[in-house]
């Protein structure tokens, strides 16, 4: 594997041909897990994306999980969605050499020439209102994309790498670039909190500045993109003043 030596220590990974989900995956074997650990299978055949929805998992993407054991409250540890963004931006410039075309869309999504390339998926296991096991799922579109007909309509077209750059990335040399980038990010947010993390999302964000519509539930709400809080929250500057909405589908 190309890069292993740049393997982060103590972080341990599982290479899995098929699985129903990789996030499922590492629920299974979270209880025998005393550190992190990514599950990254050849094929998904129940893969999700946000709000249940199916994911399109075809061999030669990425379909991969980071498990953690955080300590943190609950709140807090959402917060990984950011690096977990980050280090995916990281790894898609540190592969392509391409740093204008990746930006990052709220709440967690990568963009390619303004395309979806990489959704985000953050599902936790507990008691109360601690946090056990954190499973940060991640899907890539390296070879391939769904059809447009597959989002729902609004929704940012989709794309993937090959398609884009001509760029043909094994998903294991995905990961040696992804693990790395993660834990330089899961340092630093350890280190100085979430503030380092938000001003370099922002940095990265599409659509900043620019109007857009945050749907939540029955209800969208247009603005200015201003900024986004430190809860993560994105703050949606209208005419009555700002707005934080903690949770939404954002449009363009």
């Amino acid at each position: 594997m190309s890069g292993k030596a740049n393997w982060p220590e103590g972080v341990a990974r599982r290479l899995l041909d098929t699985v129903d989900s990789t996030n499922a995956e590492a629920f299974r074997a979270a209880p025998h897990l005393t550190g992190p650990c990514w599950f990254v299978a050849g094929e998904q055949t129940a893969g999700r994306g946000r709000r249940a929805r199916a994911w399109t998992s075809p061999r030669g993407n990425f379909h991969g999980t980071l498990l953690l054991h955080p300590t943190e409250p609950a709140a807090t540890v959402a917060l990984r969605s950011f690096a977990a963004a980050l280090a995916l931006r990281d790894a898609f410039v540190a592969l392509t050499g391409l740093p204008d075309a990746f930006k990052l869309k709220w709440p967690n999504d990568v963009l390619l020439n303004g395309g979806k390339v990489a959704g985000i998926l953050l599902e936790s296991s507990g008691a109360g209102q601690g946090v056990q096991h954190l499973a940060i799922g991640i899907g890539v579109n390296l070879i391939a994309a769904p059809e447009a007909t597959q989002v729902e309509q609004g929704a940012l077209r989709p794309v993937s790498l090959l398609e884009e750059t001509g760029l043909r990335i094994a998903p294991e040399v995905f990961l040696d670039a992804l693990a790395p980038a993660y834990a330089r990010w899961e340092a630093i947010f350890a280190a100085e909190g979430f503030a380092p993390l938000r001003a370099a999302w922002l940095a990265h964000a599409a659509r900043l500045g620019e109007t857009i519509r945050a749907r939540t539930g029955t209800e969208t709400r247009e603005g200015r993109f201003e900024t986004i809080d430190e809860t993560g929250a994105l703050i949606l500057r209208q005419s009555h003043g700002p707005v934080a909405i903690p949770a939404a589908e954002v449009f363009f």
